[in-house]
């Protein structure tokens, strides 16, 4: 019975869908006159404008308006929910954690990107060495997760026991005991950030590849004939020509890296004082019950995003500028 509701929904989303659809076509074809195309295209973004005002604009709105309510979300305090985000030491542990995975991914990300695009760049294997750095990429945070968990997995020496995490064992094989990777902070959280580096190094080297081969040939020969070394046409030819897309790279990464959830909540899931904003709003709001808290943590999330948004755009219309 429950499937056949559900079906019965699908069905009218998809009819109500169509019926729209119609009646935007419809009263398109109705206009006329120098207008025509203006009053068409507005026709055709209404729905649009609607979706952002219902799936955006209202949610967000609602969010902040719910950060000011206690955990109940009963009682106004106003913005007590944001002091104890910057007050209580275990919310500035996780802003701290925050900070380490915007600061530390994208750059590292992105010169692991930039070096191999720049190492395999016309070689034999190309397209071989492309696809390997660029699997993880296919799988996704969770699947990552679960493979990284069991390199750092840990058990105590203790009889016959075995190690199963790859990383343990090949700490045994070098005459070392293994260690309990994910316990101790703050180094647990970069071993968390591995994992991400591991799987957008792959998205920054295609990026980078691509502009790299875009470089125009003639400024390539230019400064070789100049006596540029390999350094020097790294430093000034390359980089600068490919400034835009190591923009882009880097910011696409770090709002990516913002908005982490999956590996934290997998692999330690936010314990071992390992969490990150996007795993403490889902804890505060879903888990302790904590909607108020919550809703502010999702806010300051929302904050974080926009200077980047904000100076990614800036760029890319300077880049068209010149």
């Amino acid at each position: 019975m429950e499937t056949t509701d559900k079906i019965v929904k699908m069905l009218e989303a998809i009819l109500l869908f169509a019926a729209v659809v119609g009646i935007i076509l419809f009263l398109a074809s109705r206009v006329r006159g120098k207008k025509g195309d203006k009053a068409v295209a507005a026709l055709f973004l209404l729905p649009t404008a609607v979706m952002v005002l219902v799936g955006l604009v209202y949610p967000g709105a609602r969010t902040i308006y719910e950060s000011l309510f206690d955990a109940a979300g009963s009682t106004f305090i106003g913005l007590d929910n944001y002091q104890t985000i910057f007050t209580s030491s275990d919310q500035l542990t996780v802003l701290r954690n925050t900070v380490l995975w915007v600061v530390v991914t994208p750059f590292v990300a992105t010169a692991i990107g930039l070096l191999y695009a720049i190492l395999i760049d016309k070689a034999r294997i190309e397209a071989f060495a492309k696809a390997l750095i660029f699997l993880p990429m296919a799988i996704s945070f969770v699947g990552a997760s679960i493979i990284w968990k069991f390199v750092y997995e840990f058990r105590p020496e203790q009889g016959d026991i075995k190690q199963i995490g790859l990383l343990n064992q090949v700490m045994i094989w070098l005459g070392f005991s293994p260690h309990q990777w994910l316990i101790n902070s703050p180094g647990n959280t970069f071993f968390l950030i591995i994992i991400m580096i591991w799987i957008q190094a792959g998205f920054a080297m295609t990026v980078l590849s691509a502009a790299i081969k875009a470089i125009p040939e003639d400024i390539v020969e230019a400064a070789r004939l100049d006596g540029v070394k390999a350094i020097g046409m790294f430093r000034f030819v390359t980089v600068p020509s490919i400034r835009p897309a190591l923009i882009v790279v880097l910011t696409t990464i770090g709002i990516g890296t913002l908005k982490v959830f999956d590996i934290v909540r997998t692999v330690t899931g936010g314990q071992f004082d390992t969490s990150v904003i996007a795993n403490e709003f889902y804890s505060q709001s879903f888990r302790s019950d904590n909607q108020g808290l919550g809703a502010a943590l999702a806010v300051m999330l929302f904050l974080l995003v926009i200077p980047i948004v904000v100076y990614n755009i800036r760029q890319l219309r300077s880049a068209e500028a010149r």
